[in-house]
């Protein structure tokens, strides 16, 4: 296993602590069934999902996304002001101005950190994680905290049983700083985007396009639209692309991986990915059946699940990745150092 070696004069930059939440409501598919055509067999069969978590009405993004920095702060010992930066990845903003950062960093009470919003969809987390990194790797910032969060249920028609079944809310939040002596925190990442896919899976109003009105209202165009297949079949094909091109620049074997830790969209596509990659299961980290598909939260509530149930060591290489609406896709190797 070769990895990619840096001057030593580079500073690296690592994940020092973790913290995530997610609203204490519960929606079954058992309560799904009472209000869509629908049953737990097809979701479970067809997406792998049990349960998802839904914020009460009043809560918005920035509140999941503060009680996940207070725990992630809280873990590393360190109070909301000696945070410098606050990027949050969300597509379900608390409004579209002011950015969600500046509610959280109001809320919070960093005082004297700037930041701001981060719109990839489900590779919201993944993107900025690296935007964090290279703050970090660059010496700018010491400390930066990188949340993905996401209220889906504000955009999702519960009429529609296509896409109702797939989404919950959560969030969850790292804190980013300067990878000690002997340390190798992020390694590399492939990122890509390719808007050609935009029209599969959108929320056609609500922007400059599609302003607000009785008829997108009427519409039901403030809601998550998707085709299914062809995200489906991108997903599954660039997940494998971007991975297997991080490993293979850094001449790390899938054998060599802790943690194959994916977006938690579909178990069908995390497993048929992780198949054409030779992972074994033991190595792939899923959680889509208590949280459902939580779009930028899914990674890091993925991450937890992984520390939670001991599959995640210090030490661990760890391969992120993520395809989401845009479309986007992402991918990070990472040593874990906590």
């Amino acid at each position: 296993m070769t990895l990619e070696v840096r001057p030593r004069t580079a500073r690296r930059a690592k994940i020092s602590a973790l913290g995530t939440w997610v609203p204490p409501r519960v929606l079954t598919n058992a309560d799904l069934e009472k209000m869509v055509d629908t049953n737990d067999e097809w979701i479970t069969t067809r997406v792998g999902i049990r349960e998802r978590h839904i914020v009460e009405k009043g809560q918005a993004t920035s509140d999941m996304a503060v009680e996940a920095a207070k725990r992630c702060l809280a873990e590393r010992g360190i109070e909301p002001s000696d945070v410098e930066v606050i990027i949050v990845a969300t597509v379900t903003p608390d409004m579209l101005f002011p950015s969600t950062a500046c509610l959280v960093q109001d809320k919070l009470g960093a005082k004297g950190a700037w930041g701001f919003d981060l719109s990839a969809a489900c590779s919201g987390f993944v993107y900025a994680l690296q935007v964090g990194c290279k703050l970090v790797e660059s010496g700018a910032h010491s400390k930066v905290l990188v949340i993905g969060a996401d209220t889906m249920s504000s955009i999702i028609d519960y009429t529609d049983r296509s896409t109702c079944v797939l989404f919950g809310d959560g969030a969850g939040a790292v804190l980013i700083e300067p990878a000690a002596e002997g340390e190798t925190g992020m390694i590399d990442f492939v990122h890509e985007i390719d808007g050609s896919g935009g029209c599969s899976l959108n929320m056609p109003a609500g922007g400059s396009l599609h302003p607000a009105s009785i008829e997108t209202v009427t519409k039901k165009m403030h809601y998550v639209h998707q085709d299914g297949q062809a995200v489906y079949k991108f997903a599954v094909r660039k997940m494998v692309e971007a991975t297997e091109k991080v490993l293979a620049r850094n001449q790390v074997t899938p054998e060599e991986l802790g943690c194959f830790i994916p977006h938690q969209a579909n178990k069908r596509i995390i497993d048929s990915s992780a198949e054409r990659l030779g992972l074994p299961q033991e190595k792939v980290i899923i959680n889509i059946d208590r949280y459902g598909n939580t779009t930028a939260a899914t990674i890091p509530l993925a991450i937890d699940t992984a520390r939670q149930e001991g599959r995640l060591k210090k030490n661990d290489l760890v391969l992120l990745a993520s395809v989401g609406a845009g479309f986007t896709v992402g991918a990070a190797l990472l040593r874990w150092e906590i």
